[in-house]
């Protein structure tokens, strides 16, 4: 056991090594074997025939290109290999590894029809040509074993690139569960915040209307209006720096919100092809519906990643005159990956659509099969983007208390010099 990780190292290195390097390597290593009975001495004295080495040397020398032409490179050496007994004073020896080497490579590396062609070929010349059955038999088992082994291996290295590219189109659909989820957890945390702020910033309000209305005749009533002030500001200071605690992470999670540039980063993560197409003349959009637009598509993503069982998707952009309008599709036929949802998707695409006064729809295509998500964005016309730009000058904020804020006496004009001084004080 403990020679394993050694032999696992080996490997390691000599895959590691370059191919021309080892099928040089291999090839000197097989002529040197095919030659060294020709070192020995000719039982009858007489030198050795030139015309063996030659044969030798053709039958082995096309290993060096095994890899870049497989079947020509065992078809040079086969020939070679039936020209071996044309002359008489040669070694009685078996010149066929590098035949062996040659059809294990086209097992391993080349289509099913030219190396069956190869296999028939090695086999039916073995059988017809060679003169001892014995030999023939023996030629037919180890052309059928070199065969049997290319085989092996490329199916072993057929299952290690799937196994390989599911481990990567795992870790793609992990990151965007991962992301989805970040995203869901924000969108709850900013709701919580919300409530927090709405409620505080409602009774600061209501208390600050009301104090200046008693600080005369009721100063003990107008002192627990500004205690209530202080006292649900630090309240909502103290629950916001909890969350905010939350939201502390690596400088990546600080990122800006993403917009409609990012589409196309969003599309090349995926782990299936997707055709990205606008039409129209783009134009500026208010920063709540660029996040919505990105969050759209990419919810739509995620389920056609985890449900659709799609080859392909598509993304179009189509810029109307007051309108954006969004089309998802793929091809699927609903047999994904079967993951656990964990959300509510279509949902959540109807909820973003409708934050900025849109519609969304979902459903089979009409014109091939698949799924569609349309959805329907609409636009602010152009000056209303100009207008609705911050400007400079001081802050003014409205809410329903102000409305239902009790009136002083003297009526709305007391009610007026009071947020007049009010105004004068904040200053």
């Amino acid at each position: 056991m403990s020679d394993l990780p050694q032999i696992a190292r080996l490997k390691e290195r000599l895959r590691a090594l370059p191919a021309v390097q080892v099928d040089l390597a291999l090839t000197a290593f097989v002529l040197l074997i095919q030659l060294w009975p020709f070192f020995g001495e000719n039982r009858d004295g007489r030198p050795w025939h030139w015309w063996g080495y030659v044969v030798v040397v053709a039958a082995v020398l096309p290993l060096v290109w095994r890899r870049r032409a497989p079947v020509t490179s065992m078809l040079v050496s086969l020939l070679a290999l039936s020209l071996y007994d044309l002359a008489d004073a040669v070694p009685a020896q078996p010149i066929w590894y590098g035949s062996l080497i040659s059809m294990y490579t086209v097992a391993a590396h080349t289509p099913r029809w030219p190396r069956l062609a190869m296999l028939a070929i090695t086999v039916g010349g073995g059988l017809l040509l060679v003169g001892s059955s014995e030999t023939a038999v023996r030629g037919t088992v180890g052309a059928v074993a070199a065969y049997a082994i290319g085989r092996a291996t490329a199916t072993s290295r057929a299952y290690a690139a799937a196994l390989e590219e599911r481990a990567v189109r795992l870790e793609r659909e992990r990151a965007l569960e991962a992301e989805r989820a970040a995203e869901l957890e924000r969108a709850r945390i900013a709701r919580d915040m919300h409530d927090i702020l709405a409620h505080a910033v409602s009774l600061m309000v209501v208390q600050a209307e009301a104090g200046p209305v008693v600080v005369r005749s009721d100063p003990a009533r107008a002192e627990a209006a500004f205690d209530a002030i202080a006292g649900a500001g630090r309240d909502a200071m103290v629950q916001i720096r909890r969350m905010l605690g939350v939201l502390k992470e690596e400088e990546s999670s600080r990122a800006p919100q993403p917009t409609v540039a990012d589409l196309s980063t969003l599309t090349s993560r995926l782990p299936l092809p997707v055709s990205l197409e606008v039409r129209g003349a783009e134009r500026e959009l208010p920063p709540d519906v660029e996040v919505a637009v990105y969050r759209i598509a990419q919810e739509s993503f995620t389920n056609i990643v985890k449900h659709s069982g799609a080859t392909r998707a598509g993304l179009l952009l189509r810029w109307e005159a007051d309108a954006l309008l969004i089309d998802i599709t793929d091809d699927g036929r609903g047999a994904g990956l079967r993951l656990p949802s964990g959300g509510h998707g279509l949902i959540g695409i109807r909820e973003r659509a409708a934050s900025c006064g849109g519609t969304a729809t979902a459903g089979p295509r009409a014109d091939a099969p698949g799924f569609q998500v349309s959805v329907r964005l609409p636009l602010p016309p152009t000056h209303a983007m100009a207008e609705s730009r911050p400007v400079t000058g001081e802050p003014v904020f409205l809410g329903e208390s102000a409305r239902s804020a009790p009136v002083p006496p003297g009526g709305p004009a007391a009610a007026g010099s009071t947020s007049a001084d009010l105004s004068k004080e904040s200053r």
